[in-house]
């Protein structure tokens, strides 16, 4: 099991902690529907990783076996005892490996999240992450299932210097566990010389502001000195207004994912010359042509004028939903847990399951009627599936499942006069 699979029993625990911190200080760190979106888009981003984070690996392996400069030597070659402590402590030769290995990687990150903002194409993966209202340890697990496809490109640096794969996943794990614990508002300053140096929760929040003055700045994956040398710094003077400029306005994660990219083919099909479609892709979230008035314009807010996306439901669509989650969160654990075992066509079905289960319950927060309809189908399948399993010989298992799909089902139907069929419309969103 991977580093970050392996903290994600770690992550719900922390994630347990502030909620109840939050709820003990009468702080609004949370909201029910935004924090189910959150989870929901980072559970699908992770079992989409099973097919794609791979790809990141196997590329960077490849051109670390053809094309390395040997000058970073693989460590089993470091000549063992040569730096060693006298104490007979950890050999100095891989301890500055290591240590060198996690800057780089963390340099390579910069860059990487720096152009997700200023590369359109690069943001429609990475506006995943943005697209929250909230500020917590939830939104730390709202990822990208696809955005992080042509993030090797810029770990290619290292694979030239013959940094080992292994080593690089490692670091690279460890980078992106480490930038959990920054999205809080639980921890307000660290000491001054943390500030200066490490990325944390105060940088971090201005990272995700959409206040005008908070655009585009500290991009820093661990270590902030990067955007105090590149010009990319700024601190925290008023807790920022989070979320997009333009709100996604949904809680359905598979729209949460693929919203970007709809907008970027919307506008390349209808853009009037090949000079704007290139724009559209490679040149900023922010770019527009001339007729539409070129670049949009930053909307000034302040947290006294913002109204989040809140829609109240009753209680018991909200009740429904988080059972359902609840109910699908082990089984896309045990998923990740077994995925390596598992066959193709198990894999996919797998995934698809969990897509769709955590896709209706978006729809039920949003009371859409085509929610209701797919929950129906999907319910009264598992429950034939229950059936089956049931006449097959696993009369427990099968029944439990039976029993469950039938109470959900009765469950769903007396909530039936609540799913109103809300407007489908979709907002343009372009730029946080």
């Amino acid at each position: 099991m991977g580093i970050i699979q392996a903290s994600i029993p770690l992550f719900f625990a922390f994630i347990a902690a502030e909620l109840l911190f939050a709820q003990l200080g009468r702080r609004p760190f949370y909201r029910l529907n935004d924090s189910i979106s959150d989870l929901s888009a980072g559970t699908i981003s992770q079992v989409a990783g099973v097919f794609t984070k791979v790809l990141l690996l196997v590329v960077y392996a490849w051109i670390f076996d053809r094309f390395r400069v040997q000058w970073w030597m693989p460590l089993p070659e470091w000549p063992a005892g040569a730096w060693r402590e006298a104490d007979g402590g950890m050999d100095i030769a891989v301890a500055i490996s290591w240590s060198a290995a996690f800057v780089l990687v963390d340099f390579a990150y910069y860059w990487f999240h720096r152009i997700s903002h200023e590369v359109n194409l690069f943001w429609a993966g990475h506006v995943v992450h943005h697209s929250s209202e909230e500020y917590n340890l939830a939104v730390a697990l709202r990822q990208s299932a696809v955005g992080g496809v042509l993030s090797w490109i810029f770990y290619v640096p290292l694979a030239l210097m013959g940094m080992p794969w292994e080593l690089f996943a490692v670091c690279y794990a460890l980078n992106l566990v480490y930038q959990f614990w920054i999205h809080t508002r639980a921890i307000h300053r660290l000491p001054a010389w943390c500030e200066a140096v490490l990325n944390t929760p105060s940088h971090h929040r201005v990272h995700h502001g959409v206040n005008p003055e908070y655009q585009d700045r500290n991009y820093a994956g661990v270590f902030i000195v990067w955007d105090r040398w590149f010009g990319t710094y700024t601190p925290e003077v008023q807790e920022p207004v989070y979320g997009l400029t333009t709100p996604l306005r949904s809680w359905n994660p598979l729209w949460v994912q693929v919203h970007q990219y709809v907008a970027i083919a919307c506008n390349v099909w209808h853009a009037r010359n090949w000079r704007d479609r290139w724009h559209y892709l490679f040149g900023s979230p922010a770019w527009r042509p001339a007729e539409q008035g070129g670049p949009a314009r930053l909307p000034d807010v302040s947290r006294e004028s913002f109204t989040p996306f809140d829609p109240q439901l009753p209680r018991g669509i909200a009740w429904y939903a988080l059972v359902q989650f609840a109910l699908a969160v082990p089984v896309a654990l045990w998923f990740l847990t077994n995925a390596s075992r598992l066959p193709v066509g198990q894999l996919v079905a797998g995934a698809f399951y969990i897509a769709l289960s955590l896709t209706n319950v978006g729809g039920v927060l949003e009371a859409r009627r085509w929610a209701f309809a797919s929950e129906q189908a999907r319910l009264g399948a598992l429950a034939v599936a229950g059936v089956a399993l049931a006449v097959a010989g696993y009369a427990v298992q099968g029944g439990a499942m039976a029993v469950c799909c039938a109470a959900s089902l009765v469950a769903l139907w007396l909530q039936r006069r609540a799913f109103t069929g809300v407007s489908d419309e979709r907002m343009d969103v372009h730029h946080a």
